[in-house]
């Protein structure tokens, strides 16, 4: 897997590059960033960031929400990727939490309401400036990651473990910054001539230097 590569000092590049750098959905508070990542699954955050306004011009906060219905959300997210459990999800959280300050801040609250999982978890504590206890694979983590080398296999559960082995906690942003990585220059066809990353991917020394 990682070789004789030491992985703490590899990754401060990429850590540089994105650090600080805001998720791409488009959310101005935590109540707006909870409910698009749970949007999000399985649809893109360009297509979130065009449903959401209209959206939170109707339920500007989860007192609002709250009061809906999840039929009441169907106009405004009936185009999003399995919107009606994203809606049942949403509204039930909102009727739980009752109020944007009553939003968790750590993985297991979060992970405890119904719709967020460890994933999401991640992306909002990371957003909300909250200290990191996991690491956020997304489907771009789950390319990026094996083809660096810093871990193996296809499961996401499996590949956070392993990330998290490698890095200490205060390097756990690794993961969204291996997602930015991945929207921008490790795509399906990677872009290995400009990645900074060259110097220490397995996939680049062992494929594509090979070609």
């Amino acid at each position: 897997m990682s070789g004789a590569v030491n992985w703490s000092k590899a990754i401060k590049p990429l850590l540089a590059k994105y650090k600080g750098h805001k998720h791409p959905l488009e959310y101005k508070n935590i109540y707006q960033l909870v409910v698009m990542v749970i949007l999000s699954a399985r649809d893109s955050d360009r297509h979130i960031n065009q449903v959401a306004p209209q959206l939170f011009e109707a339920y500007p906060n989860m007192k609002a929400l709250s009061k809906a219905t999840p039929d009441d959300l169907t106009p405004f997210i009936q185009g999003v990727v399995n919107f009606g459990n994203k809606a049942n999800w949403i509204v039930g959280i909102a009727k739980e939490i009752k109020d944007d300050k009553n939003i968790p801040r750590t993985l297991e609250g979060l992970t405890a309401l119904t719709g967020i999982g460890r994933k999401s978890a991640n992306v909002i504590l990371r957003e909300a400036g909250a200290p990191a206890e996991g690491v956020m694979v997304d489907l771009h983590v789950l390319r990026v990651a094996p083809r660096l080398g810093i871990a193996t296999g296809t499961n996401p559960k499996k590949i956070e473990e392993q990330i998290m082995q490698q890095l200490p906690r205060e390097e756990w942003d690794a993961g969204m910054a291996m997602s930015f990585l991945g929207r921008e220059i490790c795509r399906p066809k990677p872009k290995c001539e400009i990645c900074l990353m060259r110097p220490v991917c397995h996939y680049y020394k062992t494929v594509i230097a090979n070609l």
